[in-house]
């Protein structure tokens, strides 16, 4: 396992005109534990076994303008900068992946914002509707929330998964009017291309299932309190597309689920990010399409800095004996702390 050693100070990511340059990690590449010997251990290993101790969130619950809520979950120490941290399909702030970068970054010096989705905390939310990949609309109102109520000098986003495509569907569809605050942007096993990622999925039962079985309790338990959404043939459903099909994309006002994938899929996004974006994929993740990790959209913008490492399956990249940091949270600091030298 390589050695992690942080350097005792790194470049600047300005030039002489203060515009912000995207540099080089002074992090090693990713090998992981011999232990993980499959990129199927390398993501089971830490969604089922890592722990993270001593992250003790303070909650608050915020409007949202059609009359809904999202429950918010900040670690506060009155710093000057703040992370907002966005979870994956099925996640919420209590997953490990979260409160490891949650942790990395306030024992950084910074306050972090976690948030939950629609429906991902403890109490279902109110509308029809619940979260998708592109469901930026929230996302603002967590960001617009942030720069309004705390006095913060930088804001820098970071994404996990369907919170990495929204993260960098929402720096697209803001270029240039993304408000001057938000620094910068770290993303992780991102499904770029929302199709391609749910027919590469849907090839590994132990994890397509998984997630259909979690999203159609959610389903039934919505239709408990809303008694327009028909769960007739829920039973009926046996891939993530079809769900999508009947629910996701209808909920959600797309006409089908190709369609959402195509109107949701950030590869679409990426030319119009005008802020520094790292973007981590692993080569053997395997909720990913590799096809995708050749498109021009990740090489043509200067501001977008993708990265493909061989390793790391899918929201994985553990390390052990580094103070229970992972790869990860190495690599998410050492890129926003260059703003900060």
């Amino acid at each position: 396992m390589a050695t992690i050693t942080w350097p005792t100070s790194l470049p600047s990511n300005k030039n002489q005109d203060g515009i912000n340059l995207l540099i080089m990690s002074a992090i090693p590449k990713y090998i992981p534990p011999r232990l993980l010997f499959s990129n199927h251990l390398e993501t089971i290993y830490p969604a089922l076994l890592r722990k993270v101790r001593h992250v003790n969130y303070v909650r608050e619950r915020i409007s949202t303008p059609d009359d809904d809520f999202l429950d918010l979950d900040w670690l506060l120490q009155d710093a000057s900068k703040v992370v907002i941290i966005s979870h994956g399909l099925e996640g919420n702030t209590q997953r490990a992946y979260i409160k490891g970068m949650a942790k990395a970054f306030y024992e950084q010096g910074y306050d972090v914002l976690t948030w939950n989705y629609r429906g991902c905390s403890e109490e279902m939310n109110k509308q029809l509707r619940f979260y998708h990949s592109g469901a930026t609309d929230d996302l603002d109102v967590v960001v617009q929330h942030t720069i309004n109520n705390k006095k913060y000098q930088s804001i820098s986003l970071i994404g996990f998964s369907l919170g990495g495509n929204l993260t960098l569907k929402y720096l697209g569809e803001k270029g240039e009017s993304l408000d001057e605050h938000i620094a910068e942007c770290v993303t992780f096993s991102v499904p770029l291309d929302l199709h391609a990622s749910c027919k590469t999925i849907s090839k590994y039962c132990i994890y397509s299932q998984r997630f259909i079985k979690s999203l159609k309790k959610k389903v039934i338990d919505k239709a408990r309190l809303q008694t327009e959404l028909d769960v007739s043939g829920i039973n009926k459903i046996k891939t993530l597309i079809e769900f999508d099909d009947e629910y996701t994309a209808p909920l959600h006002h797309f006409s089908n689920a190709i369609e959402y994938y195509e109107k949701c899929s950030s590869i679409h996004f990426l030319d119009t990010i005008k802020t520094p974006t790292l973007i981590v994929n692993a080569q053997n993740d395997p909720f990913l399409s590799s096809a995708t990790h050749s498109h021009p959209a990740l090489f043509n913008n200067p501001f977008v800095q993708f990265e493909n490492p061989k390793y790391g399956g899918h929201v994985g990249f553990a390390l052990f004996n580094q103070n229970g940091l992972y790869w990860s949270e190495l690599r998410a600091l050492d890129f926003i702390n260059q703003k900060n030298v």
